[in-house]
């Protein structure tokens, strides 16, 4: 009886298939942490790593698939045959990508990854990214997705995609490590904008973060200047904004983000910036994922 009056209230509509939307109406894109989508290539009592459950798959599947995004980064791929597992999973339920990027980071398990509808004209990913800490040398250890994706002949999105340190404790401070990193990140969206500021420049992934910390000032930058990066700020039905979910401590967070330029916003139909809500969302994964709809206006050059 509580789901019908949930669907009474917040009927789904399907969005129509990525195959049968014009580009110039709009494309979604979609930033999702898939879970560990680790093949059995991966098993690893060492390290603790396991094959993700073909329960985890087949709800994760389903849940791209009622999305049905025309672009797809993700995080927490696995190695090159688990990612090949995923797109072949994907075409069977439907959804058909031209081209894609995996970006081979320095941790041994878990990697960024994006699929696309459109062609990657440029690819500018940064799998080893290191800066100093404490009289050493440390690692981004997914480094940066960064791909440029030709919407229409004349329209092209530039998508960086990340995945920030985790919250497991470490030696020298797990928040101190994202901070260093989320600075590493923003040298590379600096970079791009001082060679283009009218980029339409995307930024998303887990940032394993909140609104109130260092990392998310790093990111958007300063409000009002040229390289400002806007918080799209999605929520689901409820207005919930929440994308992960920690069992241990039974705590709901928003750590998934989608960051757009100054170029990039006047593009972004910022209504749709949806957390998407799904029945089976937690058999999934431990994230939701996080999308919206972008209209490609060619601008005059």
């Amino acid at each position: 009886m509580r789901r019908v009056f949930f669907l009474l209230l917040f009927p789904f509509v399907a969005p129509l298939r990525a195959e049968d939307r014009d580009p110039a109406h709009g494309i979604i894109f979609c930033s999702y942490n898939v879970k560990n989508y680790l093949g059995p290539d991966q098993a690893s009592a060492v390290r603790k790593t396991k094959p993700k459950p073909e329960r985890e798959i087949e709800a994760l599947i389903k849940v791209i698939a009622e999305i049905h995004p025309d672009v797809i980064g993700v995080c927490e791929m696995g190695s090159p045959a688990a990612f090949a597992d995923f797109k072949s999973r994907l075409e069977k339920a439907g959804l058909v990508f031209a081209d894609s990027e995996y970006v081979q980071g320095e941790d041994e398990d878990r990697h960024l990854a994006l699929l696309s509808r459109f062609p990657i004209v440029h690819r500018d990913s940064a799998p080893k990214v290191r800066y100093p800490l404490n009289g050493t040398q440390q690692s981004v250890k997914r480094g940066f997705l960064d791909v440029t994706v030709q919407i229409t002949p004349r329209y092209e999105l530039r998508c960086v995609g990340t995945h920030l340190k985790s919250k497991l404790p470490a030696p020298e401070g797990e928040a101190l490590i994202r901070r260093h990193e989320a600075a590493k990140l923003r040298e590379h969206l600096d970079a791009i904008l001082k060679e283009n500021p009218a980029a339409n420049l995307l930024c998303y992934g887990d940032f394993n973060d909140a609104k109130n910390q260092p990392m998310f000032s790093e990111i958007t930058g300063v409000r009002g200047s040229p390289n400002h990066m806007t918080d799209l700020a999605a929520r689901d039905a409820h207005g919930d904004r929440w994308t992960h979910h920690w069992p241990v401590a039974d705590e709901y967070s928003r750590i998934d983000y989608l960051f757009a330029s100054s170029g990039l916003l006047p593009e972004v139909k910022r209504e749709t910036a949806t957390v998407y809500r799904s029945d089976f969302w937690e058999v999934a994964s431990d994230h939701r994922p996080v999308f919206v709809t972008i209209i490609p206006v060619e601008k005059r050059r």
